[in-house]
């Protein structure tokens, strides 16, 4: 029980530390744009082809899921929240990156600083599931008479769709050989310059929503901390690129509000 109260502390200590983290995380990305995508720069440092980039930056996420599925024998209902959460990190680990085209690349920097962030979340995500859930996640039946057990279902996979679909249509705003620059058009693009982002912010608060911990909702913070700076970055580049009549009144990341 010492042992366990130890590593709660820990746990807890590492949560109150990433909130504030992510507060200075959310202010700096303001100011100086992440140098990868649209915004890749030579000033990172030595960079690999994006495709490598994306695996190497996202699957040390699936390390501590692996671990977690395989030593600690969760229950049924804490082996489905973990599987969601998988979900995303199989698609973005290897199928998304088996699908980009072209020759852009991503700076070891970057991956590196992504990566760290992966494995550090998946580790607080999964403790918080088997070790130090704030109820215990054994009972499927009893949990999906929640609310919150299905509005979080829904919020998850509507925003895993919409962050696959926009995925779908940034890869193919060009043919083979163009390398003319387009501004995405349709489905939630039509409402904000970002619907990957609105896409992927929208998944995890479901998760988050569907868990009802503090280490998915620290998640849900840090997601918003690194992508609302980038989808503003991104909807001023496309103003300056396109005009601001092109690009309308498509907001940033959130449909209406920002």
């Amino acid at each position: 029980k010492k042992t366990m109260s130890a590593y709660l502390s820990i746990y807890q200590t590492i949560l109150s530390a990433m909130a504030i983290m992510g507060l200075f995380v959310f202010v700096a990305l303001y100011f100086v744009d992440a140098g990868y995508g649209k915004f890749r720069s030579k000033k990172w440092g030595y960079s690999v082809s994006n495709k490598l980039g994306w695996v190497l930056m996202e699957c040390p996420a699936l390390i501590p899921i692996s671990y977690t599925l395989v030593a600690l024998s969760p229950s049924n209902l804490a082996i489905l929240f973990i599987s969601l959460y998988a979900l995303h990190y199989v698609y973005r680990s290897f199928i998304f990156p088996s699908l980009l085209k072209g020759k852009s690349r991503m700076p070891l920097a970057i991956i590196a600083m992504g990566a760290g962030f992966n494995t550090m979340n998946s580790s607080l995500l999964c403790a918080s599931i088997v070790l130090f859930p704030k109820d215990t996640y054994t009972d499927l039946c009893h949990y999906a008479q929640h609310w919150y057990f299905w509005v979080g279902i829904v919020l998850f996979f509507l925003g895993m769709y919409t962050h696959m679909k926009a995925d779908h249509t940034i890869r193919n705003l060009r043919k083979p050989g163009d390398t003319k620059h387009y501004l995405p058009k349709g489905g939630m693009f039509d409402y904000v310059t970002s619907a990957n982002y609105l896409g992927e912010l929208l998944e995890w608060t479901g998760f988050a929503i569907l868990l009802c911990n503090p280490a998915a909702w620290m998640f849900v913070w840090w997601t918003a901390a690194n992508l609302v700076p980038r989808a503003h970055a991104i909807n001023l580049k496309y103003r300056a690129e396109f005009g601001n009549e092109q690009v309308g009144n498509r907001k940033r990341i959130i449909p209406f509000i920002y």
